[in-house]
């Protein structure tokens, strides 16, 4: 699948151009809260293209989208058990999946339209989608080795929920 890495100040007129078929905000060590944390335009939620929050993307969607994001209690990093709760792109309800977390934030309450598919032992929400918007979000870092299934999450998204045919 062809890709391109750009950074969070690309305009949405720049992107919205380029007519992406997905999009993924990726991790990084930021608080949504930090001043000078890197944010986005919350346009870019308008433009109706599939999204993956990883991590810290994952909490800044919710934080432009209406949910709330606290301090965690403790930071986490390092291997935690992903417990699935719905039936998802991530697998199904009762699955418990390996994962790898490296956070100090955490959702508290999803966005409007949004619901939990996983949680973990330090995360009320460490999963959540908004399946007709085709907004998704993990705190964990499905594109590290320490997370089980973590490639056929990333090809279920680019697959099954925006359409990738992988003939680039």
């Amino acid at each position: 699948v062809y890709s391109e890495i750009v950074p969070f100040r690309v305009p949405v007129a720049e992107i919205a151009r380029r007519a992406p078929m997905a999009l993924i905000l990726s991790g990084g060590p930021d608080s949504v809260y930090e001043a000078g944390a890197p944010i986005v335009e919350r346009a870019l939620f308008e433009l109706r293209v599939p999204m993956l929050g990883i991590c810290y993307g994952m909490m800044l969607m919710s934080h432009l989208l209406g949910g709330k994001v606290t301090r965690g209690e403790r930071r986490e990093y390092g291997p935690a058990s992903l417990d699935l709760v719905r039936d998802s792109f991530l697998g199904g309800a009762g699955q418990v999946h390996r994962v790898w977390m490296s956070h100090g934030d955490r959702i508290e309450a999803v966005p409007p339209g949004f619901e939990v598919v996983g949680t973990s032992g330090n995360a009320p929400c460490a999963a959540a989608w908004d399946r007709s918007r085709k907004l998704l979000g993990v705190q964990f870092h499905p594109e590290v080795a320490h997370t089980d299934h973590g490639m056929e999450y990333l090809r279920r998204f680019l697959y099954d929920v925006a359409g990738a045919r992988g003939d680039w």
